[in-house]
């Protein structure tokens, strides 16, 4: 007999059941994984593999369109077929985005309709936090909580250091500590998963994301690997994943990222510089450039020390990279070409009845 799935169980709510047209024939699915082309969904008829319909994908005129892992989409299940139709995109209640590795004008969805973002970085030499900073923006522009996740605890010797750099740039952010080598290393995670609930794990190759999803799953479901000689961990995820755990909950596994772009993250910016963004109102002038100008609270906090100058830095860097692309001019314009192309092949299309 087939096995009747819930899809409830997989996060689907009513704010996603409202947005289903009335009229509508067609079967609500979440995507599980992304496979060489084909998208591996879960439906209440089952698992099963899905591409995208040729309407569907010419109507698309950017990346950020196509389906991503967490999405949920409408299909035809086509029960005589090898694979489901992807017809429709449901929209989405949040969306973790980067700019495309090695594209200076794409956007990339990592994972989509994610509660809450594991942020992991490890306590050895993975720890790094200017890039700390990069992802608590990005995650708080993705309508998801961000949540900070130290793992390999057992790797370091100052933990208490440690700790107190991470809160000094984690503003109205929640710090956990994991050791994925002890037992019950990662019971600080469980209070932020619960029934219905989809959490992303984001972070750099081998911090030790795989070894506590494994956790959490209750078995050596991913592949993991020990340390290089350099004290930093093995690249092993290859794919982005959807996986329902025993307890209700869902993770996303993710591979780790060579580059993490800003894209439009103005928001996530100011809300991770909170302390940056407080002192630039207090300067003498609104228009005030921190470079020369009498009165400046910023150029006044770094001579006393109350603003480190990294820290400074940082937010200078990011707020010009995303600055940067925001001037998204070649690529709005790209987009309008691609718009025109579609409008002349649908007039080229023959009418039906003719």
């Amino acid at each position: 007999m087939k096995q009747i799935i819930n899809i409830k169980k997989y996060g689907f709510s009513e704010e996603f059941s409202n947005a289903i047209p009335q009229e509508n024939s067609l079967e609500p699915g979440r995507v599980l994984a992304q496979e060489k082309g084909f998208y591996r969904i879960i439906a209440d008829k089952g698992e099963k593999l899905a591409e995208m319909s040729g309407k569907f994908r010419f109507q698309r005129a950017v990346s950020c369109e196509y389906p991503a892992v967490g999405d949920f989409v409408l299909v035809n299940w086509n029960e005589s077929g090898n694979s489901a139709m992807i017809e429709a995109l449901l929209p989405r209640k949040s969306a973790f985005i980067r700019k495309a590795a090695g594209e200076s004008q794409k956007e990339q969805v990592v994972a989509a309709n994610i509660d809450t973002v594991f942020l992991c970085m490890a306590l050895n030499k993975d720890f790094n936090l200017r890039r700390l900073e990069r992802y608590i923006s990005i995650a708080w522009d993705s309508g998801a909580m961000p949540v900070v996740v130290l793992t390999k605890s057992d790797l370091c010797d100052d933990l208490a250091n440690k700790f107190s750099e991470v809160s000094s740039v984690a503003f109205g952010v929640d710090i956990l500590v994991t050791n994925s080598m002890e037992e019950n290393g990662y019971k600080e995670l469980l209070p932020f998963i619960s029934e219905g609930k989809t959490i992303a794990f984001i972070g750099s190759s081998g911090v030790g994301k795989s070894t506590l999803i494994n956790r959490l799953l209750g078995q050596e479901y991913l592949k993991t690997n020990g340390l290089r000689n350099d004290d930093k961990g093995r690249h092993t995820t290859t794919r982005r994943e959807l996986f329902l755990l025993p307890s209700g909950g869902m993770v996303i596994d993710t591979p780790g990222m060579r580059e993490f772009g800003m894209w439009d993250n103005d928001t996530g910016i100011e809300r991770t510089f909170a302390d940056i963004e407080e002192l630039a109102v207090q300067c003498k002038f609104s228009n005030c450039t921190h470079t020369s100008e009498p009165g400046c609270a910023i150029r006044r906090a770094l001579e006393w020390g109350a603003l480190q100058t990294d820290r400074w830095q940082s937010y200078q860097k990011l707020k010009a990279e995303n600055d940067y692309m925001e001037d998204k001019e070649s690529y709005l314009i790209a987009k309008g070409k691609r718009e025109k192309e579609i409008s002349k092949l649908i007039k080229k299309m023959p009418i039906k009845g003719q």
